[in-house]
C-alpha cells in the first residue's frame, strides 16, 4: 500500500471504484457489519485505507469459496482480537519469527478450517494478533507445523486442543530448567539456558517418540522380547495336557 493510499480518504463512490465493486455492495457490506462505519463529516461519509483493504480482503475470500456469513464471523474475530503490539511488544527474547498474513493467505494455509471459532481460539492462545486488516502469527515454526497437521487430516480444533496440553508441559519444563539454573548456577547467564534446555527437550522427546512408535508398531517386536502372560499360559497348558490315547 502506498503512502498516498495510507493518508487518502474516499467518498463511497470513490471507495467502490478503488475496490472494484459496485456502490450498493459497499453499502450492503456496511449494513452487514463486514466493514466498519465510515467517519462522518456532516452528511458526508469518509472511508479510508482500512476500508479499502477490508473490501479487497472480502473479494479475495469470496473468490476462494468463503460465504458472507463466514466472512462476517471472520470480521468479528478481527475486530475483537488482541492487537499485535499487545502480543509482540513485550520486549522478550525469542527464537521465533513472527509471520504477517492477510486473511486470504491465512485461509490458504488452513483451507476450510478458518472459522470464527478457530480464529477466536488462535487469538486467545496468542498464536494470532491483529494489525489493522492483517494478522500476525507469533511463530513461523508453529504456523508451518499446524498447517502440515491440517493437511494430514487433523482438524484445526484438535491441533489447538493438543497445543493447550503441550503448553502446560512446556511451562512445567521451563520452570524446571530455570529453577535448576538459579539454584545451582546463580551466576550463569540466563541466555545459556535456552540452547541447553532445547537440546535436552529435543533429545528426550525424540527418544520418547521412538519408544511410543515401537510400542504401537507390531512389526517392531523382536524375538528377544519376553512372551506375554497369555502366551506363557498357553505354552504351559500345552506341556501339561495329557496326550490322547490311541487304539492298541
Amino acid at each position: 500500500m502506498s503512502d498516498r493510499e495510507e493518508v487518502r480518504e474516499y467518498r463511497v463512490r470513490e471507495l467502490a471504484e478503488a475496490a472494484g465493486v459496485p456502490v450498493r455492495t459497499v453499502r450492503f457490506y456496511r449494513e452487514r457489519g463486514l466493514i466498519p462505519p465510515p467517519r462522518r463529516e456532516g452528511r458526508i461519509a469518509w472511508y479510508d485505507a482500512h476500508h479499502l483493504a477490508r473490501l479487497r480482503t472480502i473479494t479475495a475470500l469470496l473468490e476462494r469459496g468463503h460465504t458472507l456469513n463466514g466472512i462476517a464471523d471472520l470480521a468479528t474475530a478481527f475486530d475483537s482480537g488482541r492487537d499485535v503490539g499487545e502480543v509482540l511488544g513485550l520486549g522478550e527474547p525469542t527464537d521465533e519469527t513472527p509471520v504477517r498474513l492477510t486473511p486470504e493467505e491465512l485461509a490458504d494455509h488452513f483451507a476450510g478450517e478458518v472459522t470464527a471459532e478457530n480464529l477466536a481460539t488462535a487469538l486467545a492462545l496468542g498464536y494470532l494478533a491483529t494489525d489493522g486488516d492483517d494478522l500476525v502469527h507469533i511463530s513461523r515454526r508453529l504456523l508451518d507445523a499446524s498447517a502440515a497437521l491440517v493437511r494430514a487430516g487433523v482438524p484445526l480444533a484438535a491441533v489447538f486442543e493438543a497445543a493447550r496440553a503441550v503448553r502446560v508441559h512446556a511451562d512445567t519444563l521451563a520452570d524446571l530448567f530455570t529453577t535448576t539454573l538459579r539454584t545451582h548456577a546463580p551466576g550463569a547467564s540466563p541466555e545459556t539456558l535456552r540452547p541447553l534446555a532445547r537440546s535436552v527437550v529435543d533429545a528426550e522427546l525424540s527418544m520418547a517418540l521412538d519408544r511410543r512408535l515401537r510400542q504401537s508398531d507390531p512389526r517392531a517386536r523382536t524375538d528377544s522380547e519376553a512372551p506375554t502372560d497369555s502366551q506363557r499360559q498357553t505354552d504351559s497348558s500345552a506341556r501339561t495336557e495329557p496326550r490322547a490315547q490311541t487304539d492298541s
